[in-house]
């Protein structure tokens, strides 16, 4: 009986031309499984193709609610960014990809998971340090980090190979940008944006929006609403998680709104040059910033801030099940017990302008802001205050000048 392998299938060239490789070079039952996290009608027609290919099986999983639910929202309340500028899109998808690459695996009796990303990428370590942290057992398959097995260097080599084994799909010569897109983001790498000198071609690349320019002349106001840090309506209508990310996308998408030109650090120590569309994300998470601005205090604001970006590094770097995401995750849910209440701003283009923010747990006390003296504040107790948080710097002073004084 032969051994199965799962792959994890997208229907593009490289997955394509895998499925033959691993039955000539290995002898393997593949599997292949295509996990939906939101990428649309990327899915059509690849049962048929899956077939045509030599797998024994397809697999379509649709996990958008629990991609949204249980990866995008812990991300979004702790306002986890990488490096200023990435809201994590693709980071977020790889460990829920990976657990229902694990779940097949098993039901199907599978020894080994191969996955299709190169190795210069994060993707690599992504899914192999969420598939050892799951099933340990399970052998895991890079092609293309077995160059004396996959000798394949290019497209022109995948679709010779693919004909060779009576594949004759309609993948075509021409280079277009390495993409990735899920419910959250659509990524873009390739082409002119391999030279940071160039300036990226908007009017090809862009797949969910417009630029700034084109958008409409026309501000737009929208209303969110938010219970213990996760959003529950968009302008009246309730929606689960995952239908209010795809309005947000359409609502930024046709703003020009969420429009990143980043040069990060990857994992494997090389900078990167891409371009992310994060339209609904960008929004979501600056309504949930603006709602947390009312209604948490100054110290917790401040660990958020180091554990957000804590969260951001744990989650890039592909370390989704450990304990210290967990732990991390725990603290910031503990910070949403009560972030509830209503967000209403404006998009105009490429701009999310707050319009006002009303909970019924904020801090806020117009009593206390305001420049009329209120009952609260006695403006003589500011006088004590300010001696006792100078204390140290006076007392520095003061040693200092001593010193000075000593040496003359």
């Amino acid at each position: 009986m032969k051994e199965k392998v799962v792959l994890a299938y997208s229907g593009g060239l490289d997955t394509t031309a895998i499925i033959p490789w691993l039955k000539e070079n290995f002898g393997y039952e593949v599997i292949c499984c295509c996990v939906d996290c939101g990428q649309g009608n990327e899915l059509d027609g690849l049962d048929e193709r899956a077939k045509l290919s030599g797998a024994s099986k397809l697999y379509i999983e649709d996990i958008t609610d629990d991609f949204a639910e249980n990866y995008i929202m812990p991300c979004v309340q702790a306002n986890a960014v990488y490096e200023n500028k990435y809201l994590l899109g693709t980071s977020m998808a790889r460990p829920a990809i990976a657990k229902k690459l694990v779940e097949i695996a098993r039901k199907e009796g599978a020894s080994a998971i191969c996955h299709g990303a190169t190795g210069k990428g994060n993707d690599q370590i992504r899914f192999e340090l969420s598939i050892k942290a799951l099933a340990p057992d399970l052998k895991i398959i890079a092609p293309w980090r077995m160059t004396d097995v996959w000798t394949m260097q290019s497209r022109e080599d995948e679709i010779e190979y693919c004909k060779k084994h009576g594949i004759d799909l309609p993948f075509d010569h021409s280079h277009s940008y390495s993409r990735d897109r899920n419910l959250w983001h659509i990524s873009h790498e390739g082409l002119e944006l391999e030279d940071p000198a160039n300036e990226p071609n908007y009017d090809h690349m862009l797949v969910l929006g417009v630029t700034p320019e084109k958008a409409p002349d026309e501000a737009e106001y929208v209303t969110m609403t938010f219970e213990k840090g996760v959003p529950t309506s968009i302008n009246g209508k309730s929606m689960k998680v995952a239908d209010i990310i795809r309005e947000l996308n359409r609502l930024g998408g046709k703003h020009g709104i969420g429009i990143v030109d980043i040069v990060e650090n990857r994992v494997v120590g090389m900078k990167s040059r891409g371009v992310y569309e994060t339209p609904g994300g960008t929004i979501l998470m600056e309504a949930h910033q603006q709602l947390e601005e009312l209604i948490l205090d100054r110290a917790t604001m401040e660990a958020k801030k180091d554990m957000g970006n804590k969260m951001a590094q744990i989650v890039y770097e592909g370390k989704w099940f450990t304990p210290l995401r967990e732990a991390v995750q725990a603290f910031v849910t503990s910070t949403q017990e009560y972030v509830t209440g209503e967000v209403k701003f404006k998009l105009y283009k490429g701009n999310i302008i707050k319009a006002g923010t009303t909970s019924p747990y904020s801090l806020y006390n117009e009593s206390l802001a305001s420049f009329t003296t209120g009952d609260m504040y006695d403006h003589h107790d500011a006088s004590g205050f300010i001696t006792l948080f100078g204390l140290p710097l006076k007392v520095r002073a003061m040693k200092l000048a001593e010193a000075k004084k000593n040496q003359n």
